[in-house]
């Protein structure tokens, strides 16, 4: 059966056609949040805040065409209210367990991964989200916009001082950083 016909069963009460339509989204909405957040528990809190809102409230979708993007705005919001809670928690310190590498980095790559990572992690949650959702799920700006129910100028310019955040804490952390040469 073909999501329109899945989400219109589902709107209906249907939760073995719910079930489907959860499973086939899950994965990317989980990678979103994760990109999002920063932080894997904090993701599966969001993602699971996201379809259980979506349960509740798709009787009220409109349009069962766009279900995909009412999802993600869905779980936008989850995110933007797990970082609320974060900041009211930031005292919680979690050690989130290290994945190894698929393959063998340099010292460099790591390092500015590691920069990288965690000036992404200090960005406002809006800005997270329209950074992840162009950079990572490939949404343009106007799709942005149109799923979050912001102006597009609001979209460009938290995409801007994102952008601009990270590349001046990369390029503050290069002229501060000892060299690599010197670590190794």
């Amino acid at each position: 059966m073909d999501q329109r016909g899945l989400v219109e069963r589902a709107q209906r009460g249907d939760h073995d056609a719910f079930a489907v339509l959860a499973s086939a989204s899950i994965a990317r909405l989980d990678a979103a949040a994760r990109l999002i957040l920063r932080d894997g528990e904090l993701a599966r809190d969001a993602v699971q805040e996201a379809m259980v809102r979506s349960w509740r409230d798709l009787p009220t979708l409109r349009d069962v065409d766009r279900f995909d993007a009412w999802l993600r705005r869905i779980l936008v919001n989850a995110c933007y209210a797990e970082a609320r809670r974060r900041r009211r928690w930031a005292n919680n310190i979690r050690v989130l367990p290290a994945d190894g590498p698929a393959a063998p980095d340099d010292l460099a790559t790591v390092l500015d991964r590691d920069r990288l990572d965690r000036r992404f992690r200090r960005l406002p949650s809006q800005q997270a989200a329209i950074f992840v959702l162009h950079h990572y799920v490939g949404l343009t700006l106007p799709e942005i916009a149109d799923e979050l129910g912001v102006p597009l100028g609001t979209v460009k310019s938290r995409l801007h001082y994102a952008t601009q955040a990270l590349r001046s804490a990369l390029d503050a952390d290069a002229r501060t950083a000892p060299s690599t040469e010197r670590l190794a």
